[in-house]
């Protein structure tokens, strides 16, 4: 089994402590970790902290991509460097105990969509034993059209694709058919048309979009677990509650948990668990860090799934 991850648009992760933070007012801020991120590469990290080898495509701008390159290699990631103009951009997390995480994103670099035919030269010939992830945003001057017929490429070849990425719009994303996608409350309102209060609300959307042709929909719900609509039924992951220290990355997690499942081939429902306990996991880590394997088996023991097919019907 090859795993790819794909990630156009990285960004160096600033992560800061604040004691009382005041809009419209200086503040004063202590910066606790700067690190080379981005979706695919936090997706990269979780495999790799798992023993779980994989290829990490990242497009990076030249004006920095010596000390992004150096951060990811020294992290051991395979990464398949692919370079264009500009800078990589910055993403600023400023943490403050009585409040919920500050994020602020700066623009990187712009590229044209004919980068994607190196990207594709650089990953070379696939098959239907490849996974390969398109997650995060892309850079500016690259559209949704030129990323799906760019991915399409590999899904006619017989790889198996994954998308978590708001540059998509559901409408096509959907009309794609990709083997793996996984929204949270706030993307899967977007596609109900109104927000995601309840399980209920979890299921029929779940369940509307894999039978619209989206092999495995994996909604998750933060603290309330997860949902999983598949070829198998539907099923509700239940996580246990654990000391949340940072949130990004998490989603990542839970993807490269589906795909570790995948790999070892598990029922669907300890595919399940796993996607889940990953995720977990990772919330209980600082920053972008990885989840540790001993935490994921230790949660797998208190996940609990049950099946909502019946509700389905």
């Amino acid at each position: 089994m090859r795993i790819i991850t794909i990630t156009l648009n990285p960004a160096f992760d600033v992560h800061c402590t604040a004691k009382g933070l005041t809009l419209y007012h200086e503040n004063f801020v202590k910066t606790g970790s700067v690190d080379a991120g981005g979706k695919g590469i936090n997706l990269s990290r979780a495999l790799l902290a798992n023993k779980i080898l994989n290829e990490a495509v990242v497009v990076l701008g030249k004006e920095n991509a010596a000390p992004f390159q150096a951060a990811l290699e020294a992290d051991g990631l395979q990464i398949l460097p692919i370079l264009t103009q500009g800078r990589i951009r910055e993403n600023i997390t400023i943490h403050e105990e009585s409040l919920p995480e500050t994020r602020i994103s700066f623009d990187g670099f712009s590229c044209s969509p004919e980068l994607l035919q190196k990207v594709c030269a650089r990953i070379g010939a696939v098959d239907e034993n490849t996974f390969i992830a398109f997650t995060g945003s892309a850079p500016s001057g690259m559209d949704a059209d030129s990323i799906l017929a760019f991915l399409k490429t590999f899904q006619d070849w017989g790889a198996k694709i994954i998308i978590d990425s708001r540059t998509i719009p559901f409408s096509k994303l959907v009309a794609f058919r990709p083997w793996l996608i996984k929204p949270n409350q706030d993307e899967a309102a977007l596609v109900s048309g109104h927000s995601i209060d309840s399980l209920e609300d979890a299921v029929a959307t779940a369940r509307a979009l894999h039978r619209a042709g989206v092999t495995n929909v994996l909604l998750t719900l933060g603290g309330d677990g997860a949902v999983l609509a598949c070829r198998e039924g539907v099923f509700h992951a239940k996580v246990p509650a654990v000391e949340v220290k940072s949130t990004i990355g998490a989603g990542d997690s839970t993807i490269a948990g589906f795909l570790d499942g995948t790999r070892n081939r598990l029922a669907i429902r300890e595919v399940l668990k796993k996607a889940v306990a990953y995720g977990t996991a990772a919330c209980m880590q600082e920053g972008t860090q990885p989840p540790h394997s001993g935490d994921i088996q230790a949660i797998m023991q208190t996940v609990t799934i049950s099946s909502l097919s019946e509700s389905m019907q």
